[in-house]
């Protein structure tokens, strides 16, 4: 029987900023995919669930009342200020010295990045983390993720079809409705993913589905 105790989780701290700004209209979309999301964890019971974004008190709650434990985990945040940590290390590196590759350094950083257990998780709310991730951290990270969630387990995940207007988090507030959060921008967009790319990034999933709403959002369900 797999081992159902996740590790200990990284979480955001309180005084972090995760809310919109008070003169900023709430905006909310429906969302099919966190509808056909809750569908597949019905019955699960006292389930674990990873939140790849800032800690929002209403995804904690609603996850909450329905038995699960969450974990949160701002991996976007992490991943920037390791990168600019990395840039100064390097300037004091003598120029003749070797550079790690981009692919070592995502493999480095996995190193204290996403510390649980394999098999840990139920589901994982990825948001549109993978569109702001270079090519080389963006295809470790999901194979990170694939290992880390149970056989049987979901994903929900979001690719943007169009670039973004602005930088944006995402809140669950019911069933089928998420708040959009404006956000000070993290990162630039890392690049538009077709379908079959999108696909290529979860292959060894048993199921897939993608919903395509009217702003050019792509929600897609990876069902391990």
């Amino acid at each position: 029987m797999a081992d159902r105790s996740p590790s200990r989780a990284k979480t955001a701290s309180p005084s972090t900023p995760s809310s919109a700004p008070s003169f900023s209209p709430r905006t909310t979309r429906s969302s099919n995919s966190l509808k056909d999301f809750l569908w597949h964890l019905n019955g699960i019971g006292r389930g674990t669930l990873l939140d790849l974004g800032p800690v929002y008190q209403s995804t904690v709650t609603f996850f909450g009342e329905r038995g699960f434990r969450v974990y949160t985990e701002d991996l976007l945040t992490g991943w920037k200020r390791f990168l600019k940590e990395q840039d100064e290390r390097e300037l004091a590196l003598d120029p003749t010295a070797e550079r790690p590759s981009r692919a070592q350094i995502a493999t480095e950083f996995l190193k204290t990045s996403l510390e649980h257990k394999p098999r840990s998780f139920d589901a994982v709310l990825v948001w549109d983390l993978l569109d702001y991730l270079e090519d080389d951290m963006m295809k470790q990270t999901a194979e990170r993720l694939g290992s880390l969630l149970r056989d049987g387990g979901v994903i929900l995940a979001f690719f943007h079809s169009k670039r973004p207007e602005r930088f944006q988090r995402f809140r669950v507030l019911d069933e089928t409705t998420l708040e959009i959060v404006p956000a000070p921008p993290v990162a630039p967009m890392g690049r538009i993913l077709q379908n079959r790319e999108m696909m290529e990034l979860f292959s060894r999933f048993h199921t897939s589905k993608t919903y395509l709403g009217r702003d050019q959002l792509r929600e897609a369900l990876f069902i391990k």
